[in-house]
């Protein structure tokens, strides 16, 4: 039996830090207990973020992107924010020109998922991308983003490529592998 959850009280939230991309909240609960913390997050925000996953003649489209929090390149699927009155497959789609030089006539939303949740309110929709064509659309990337074309039938070999570590890319590797076996038959 599930036991039901009270959420805590949230008694005072206030900005402790701020830059030009972040702010930090301090946020003092009260638990059903009694139990009083403080916890710190970034600030929520209902924005969403889309990652795709393109296939294109039984192969998955990979790229090699900065990412500063490690000084290092990572391999793995492009992504990026939702704009103000996108849809996720219309974010997709743009992502996808704009990071891949493809665009899509098919997509399958294949979930929804947070990341940190204890710190962020960030949601990362996953979506696999079919029946690519050439398009592109000039994008924010600082650089080109170099491509690597991985085979569907040995995508769970990207879990031991050096490069391919970043846990959203992972997950959704399980994502898309579980979709594709199931839709294969």
């Amino acid at each position: 039996m599930t036991q039901h959850l009270q959420k805590p009280k949230i008694t005072k939230v206030e900005t402790v830090a701020r830059s030009r991309l972040f702010t930090i909240e301090s946020v003092d609960l009260t638990f059903s207990n009694g139990a009083e913390r403080v916890y710190e997050r970034m600030r929520p925000s209902d924005r969403e973020a889309v990652m795709i996953i393109p296939v294109i003649d039984n192969e998955l489209v990979l790229i090699h992107e900065y990412a500063v929090g490690i000084e290092s390149y990572e391999l793995g699927f492009p992504k990026g924010l939702i704009d103000p009155g996108e849809s996720i497959l219309e974010a997709a789609n743009r992502e996808l020109m704009e990071e891949v030089g493809f665009g899509a006539r098919h997509f399958d939303v294949l979930a929804k998922l947070t990341m940190a949740p204890s710190y962020f309110s960030s949601r990362m929709n996953i979506v696999i991308a079919k029946d690519l064509y050439l398009k592109s659309l000039e994008g924010d990337e600082p650089e080109p983003l170099p491509q690597t074309r991985w085979p569907v039938s040995r995508m769970m070999e990207l879990l031991q490529h050096p490069d391919f570590c970043e846990a959203r890319n992972v997950s959704a590797l399980f994502l898309a592998h579980d979709f594709l076996t199931r839709n294969a038959r």
